[in-house]
C-alpha cells in the first residue's frame, strides 16, 4: 500500500472504532495536522459533526453536549497550543464527571523538541486531569497497528463512561502528506463491544445503611448534583419510604417535577434557614446521608462541621469519595439505582424533628415567593424568571452569584424545569460555550442561560459556534458592571483597592455583540420592564436579554430577605 492508503485505513479505523463503541458526536476545531481525522469524521455518515474554531470554547461546547446526553463526545484539534486550550474544559470534565474523548493530533516523533513549528510536548499533556491517556503509533503497515488502534479506542471509551465518568486523551501523531482517500464504507471491526458494569454496594453496606437509619431519631438527607444518567425514580422511591427531611440542591433537579406524595419532605431553603442559630440548635442531626456532590451552600457546610453528626454516610460512585467538610464517618461505593429498594429499616425519626424542618421551610418559602412584590434586584429577576419559564425548559447557570440566586429562589414546583451548571471546578470560564453545546444535546427543550457580565465577557467567543450550526438559546445577562459576588465577601469591607481588584467594572454593554451575531436584543433597564421580555414572542432563535442591576442593591435586598426569615423563625 502507498502512504495515502495506509493513512486512510488508519483514520477510518479510529472512526469505526469510536462508532462501534457508541460515540455519535464530534466537535472539530480546524487545523492542519488533524486533517486526516477531520476528513474521516466529516465524510462518515451517521455522525453529528460540530465546528468551533476557538479550541478553548470548542472543548466547553463538547462538554455541554456530553452533559446533555450523558454520553462521550469526541474533541479533535491540531497540534501545539491548540491542544493546550482544551485544558480548562478537561479540568471541568474531570471534576464534574463528564465523559470526553480528547484527540490531539501531533507532530511525528522526529519533529518533537527540535524547534519544529506547532510542536510542544503533548505526551500526558493533561496529567492527572484525565482518567487515561494513550500515545497512538504513527500510521504504518505493521499488522499490529490497526488492532492496537481498535482496542485502545474501545478501552478509552469504556474508561470515559465507567463511573465516575471523565475525560480520556488520545495523542495521535501524523507525518505529511496529510491527505486521505475518502471512503463511503467503514472497515470491519474485529473487536465487537465492551460492556460497562454497574457499581452496587455490598450486602454489608446495605445492612449498615439499614441499621443506621433504624437507629436514627434526628436525621436528614442531602442530595447534591447527581451523576449523569441517574434515574430519579429510584431516589423518589427512597424519599417516600424514608420520610426524612430531604435537603435538595437545585442542581439535583429534585426541586422540580416533584411527585405529589414526596413534596412534604423536600427542603429547598436550607441555606437561608441555616443562617439562623436558634433554628440550627433545634435540628442538630444524629445522622446525615449524602447522595451526589456537596451542595453549593456554604452555610450547610458550616453547619455540618459545627455539629459533626454521629453518622455521616457518603454514597459515591468514586472510591475517592468527595468529603470537603471532613465529617464523613462511612462511605458506600455505589452508583444510585435499584439497590435503594433493598434498604430495609424501621423509621424511628422523631416526628417533631421533621416538623421543625417543615415549619421553617414554609416560613422561608413564603418570604421568597413574596420577594418579587417589594424588591427589584437580581434575586427578584431570578425569582420572576423561574415563575414565568415555560414547562420543559432547561436553565444553564453560571457560577458565582447566578447559581446562588437559583439555589435561593428556586422553590419546589411541579413544573418540568431542569437546572445545570459547571460545578466541577466552579469556574466562570466556558459557561456560554457549555450552554450552547448543552442546547445541541437537548434540542426539544427550551434553553436559557443565566450569566453575569464578567462570565459573559470571559466566553464571548462561544458565539462563534452559532455561525457553524443552528443554535436556539436565550442568553440572560445580569449586568451589574463587575464581580457581584465579592460584595458579599469580606473583601467588600476594605474600601481600598476593592473596585480595582474585585469589583473590576468594565462599563461595557452588549448590544453590539448581539448585532455581530444576529441575535435578537432586549435591553431591560429596570425590574418593571421585565414583562417586556416575558410577553414578547421570539423573533430569532438566538436572543440576548441584558438586564442592568446594581451590586449594592443586590446585597441590601438579599440581606433584608434573610433578616425577615430569621425574624419569623425567632417568633
Amino acid at each position: 500500500m502507498n502512504e495515502r492508503e495506509i493513512l486512510t485505513n488508519y483514520v477510518y479505523k479510529v472512526v469505526a472504532s469510536l462508532m462501534q463503541n457508541g460515540v455519535q458526536d464530534i466537535v472539530i476545531s480546524p487545523g492542519s495536522r488533524s486533517t486526516p481525522l477531520a476528513y474521516a469524521f466529516a465524510s462518515t455518515k451517521n455522525l453529528n459533526i460540530y465546528r468551533q474554531v476557538d479550541e478553548r470554547s470548542a472543548a466547553f461546547f463538547a462538554l455541554g453536549i456530553a452533559k446533555a446526553k450523558g454520553q462521550p463526545v469526541v474533541l479533535l484539534c491540531t497540534s501545539g497550543t491548540a491542544a493546550a486550550n482544551y485544558y480548562p474544559a478537561i479540568v471541568e470534565a474531570k471534576y464534574a464527571r463528564v465523559p470526553l474523548i480528547v484527540i490531539t493530533a501531533d507532530r511525528p516523533h522526529e519533529l518533537r523538541e527540535v524547534g519544529a513549528p506547532q510542536a510542544i510536548n503533548q505526551i500526558n499533556l493533561y496529567g492527572e486531569h484525565v482518567k487515561w491517556a494513550a500515545e497512538f503509533p504513527i500510521p504504518d503497515e505493521a499488522k499490529q497497528t490497526l488492532p492496537y488502534i481498535e482496542r485502545h479506542v474501545a478501552r478509552g471509551v469504556s474508561i470515559a463512561k465507567t463511573a465516575p465518568y471523565g475525560p480520556v486523551h488520545f495523542n495521535v501523531p501524523f507525518r505529511e502528506p496529510l491527505l486521505i482517500e475518502f471512503s463511503s464504507e467503514l472497515p470491519n471491526q474485529t473487536f465487537k463491544s465492551a460492556f460497562v458494569g454497574d457499581i452496587s454496594p455490598s450486602k454489608e453496606a446495605i445492612q449498615l445503611l439499614s441499621s443506621v437509619i433504624s437507629e436514627t431519631e434526628k436525621g436528614f438527607v442531602i442530595i447534591g448534583e447527581l451523576a449523569l444518567g441517574t434515574d430519579l425514580q429510584h431516589m423518589w422511591s427512597f424519599v417516600r419510604k424514608l420520610q426524612w427531611p430531604i435537603l435538595v440542591e437545585s442542581l439535583s433537579n429534585m426541586r422540580t417535577n416533584i411527585p405529589e406524595d414526596c413534596q412534604q419532605y423536600i427542603i429547598s431553603t436550607y441555606d437561608a434557614l441555616l443562617k439562623n442559630q436558634s433554628f440550627k440548635n433545634k435540628v442538630v442531626p444524629d445522622t446525615v446521608i449524602r447522595f451526589g456532590a456537596q451542595p453549593v451552600s456554604k452555610f450547610l457546610s458550616i453547619f455540618l462541621t459545627e455539629t459533626m453528626p454521629k453518622n455521616f454516610i457518603v454514597v459515591d460512585e468514586d472510591p475517592m469519595f468527595r468529603d470537603s467538610t471532613a465529617v464523613s464517618t462511612h462511605f458506600i461505593h455505589s452508583s444510585l439505582g435499584h439497590w435503594l429498594n433493598d434498604v430495609q429499616f424501621n423509621n424511628s425519626l422523631e416526628s417533631n424533628y421533621l416538623n421543625e424542618w417543615q415549619k421553617a421551610e414554609k416560613i422561608a418559602t413564603k418570604h421568597i415567593k413574596e420577594y418579587v412584590q417589594y424588591e427589584t434586584d437580581e434575586g427578584a429577576v431570578v425569582r420572576k424568571l423561574l415563575e414565568n419559564l415555560p414547562t420543559q425548559s432547561d436553565i444553564f447557570v453560571s457560577s458565582s452569584m447566578p447559581i446562588r440566586d437559583i439555589d435561593t429562589f428556586l422553590t419546589p414546583t411541579e413544573k418540568d424545569i431542569q437546572i445545570f451548571a459547571n460545578r466541577g471546578a466552579n469556574g466562570i470560564d466556558g459557561v456560554m460555550s457549555t450552554a450552547l453545546g448543552f442546547s445541541q444535546g437537548r434540542p426539544n427543550r427550551e434553553m436559557y442561560l443565566l450569566i453575569g457580565d464578567l462570565a459573559f465577557l470571559h466566553d464571548v467567543n462561544a458565539l462563534i459556534a452559532t455561525r457553524y450550526q443552528q443554535c436556539n438559546i436565550t442568553v440572560i445577562v445580569l449586568n451589574n458592571d463587575g464581580g457581584g459576588i465579592f460584595s458579599y465577601l469580606s473583601q467588600s469591607s476594605v474600601e481600598q483597592y476593592y473596585e480595582e481588584l474585585f469589583g473590576t467594572p468594565t462599563a461595557l454593554q452588549f448590544k453590539d455583540v448581539a448585532n455581530m451575531y444576529d441575535m435578537e436584543y432586549i435591553q431591560i433597564d429596570s425590574y418593571n420592564e421585565l414583562n417586556i421580555f416575558f410577553d414578547k414572542e421570539n423573533e430569532k432563535p438566538l436572543r440576548l436579554v441584558e438586564i442592568f442591576t446594581d451590586r449594592q442593591q443586590n446585597v441590601t435586598a438579599h440581606r433584608k430577605l434573610w433578616q425577615q426569615i430569621h425574624a419569623e423563625l425567632e417568633q
